[in-house]
């Protein structure tokens, strides 16, 4: 049985599939405006939704993880391989911001429904017709 992921040790100087290599300045604008915004965003919310913060961190996490290997090296490293499809090299810092990103949607879409229904409006009632 082949494996489904393998270690590949890869230095991605930029994002993925190497988009925007060796645009450290951009990265780093970017990175610290994140940081921000999202620390902020904790902070605001960490009372009205557990699983929103869990995806604020993990974002967080993300970004700080890939920012600290591009200040410290110049580059990030990536080394986990999908065997199983044609995907780019990744590593743990991706895989949280991925997750923290898709925990977020998440949230955005039932929260939408929640106060459409907590106001008594049609909101996230889609078999109206």
């Amino acid at each position: 049985m082949d494996p489904l992921f393998s270690l590949t040790y890869v230095q991605n100087q930029g994002a993925a599939w190497n988009i925007l290599e060796g645009q450290m300045t951009f990265f780093t604008l970017i990175t610290v405006i994140a940081v921000v915004v999202v620390t902020y965003l904790i902070f605001r919310y960490r009372k009205e939704s557990k699983f929103l913060t869990i995806g604020l961190a993990l974002v967080l996490a993300g970004a700080v993880g890939n920012f600290i290997d591009r200040i410290r090296l110049g580059y990030v490293v990536d080394m986990i391989q999908a065997d199983f499809i044609q995907f780019p090299i990744f590593n743990i810092a991706d895989s949280s911001l991925v997750i923290g990103v898709i925990l977020i949607f998440i949230y955005t879409i039932f929260e939408d429904r929640l106060k459409g229904k907590e106001h008594g409006g049609e909101s996230g009632n889609y078999n109206n017709k």
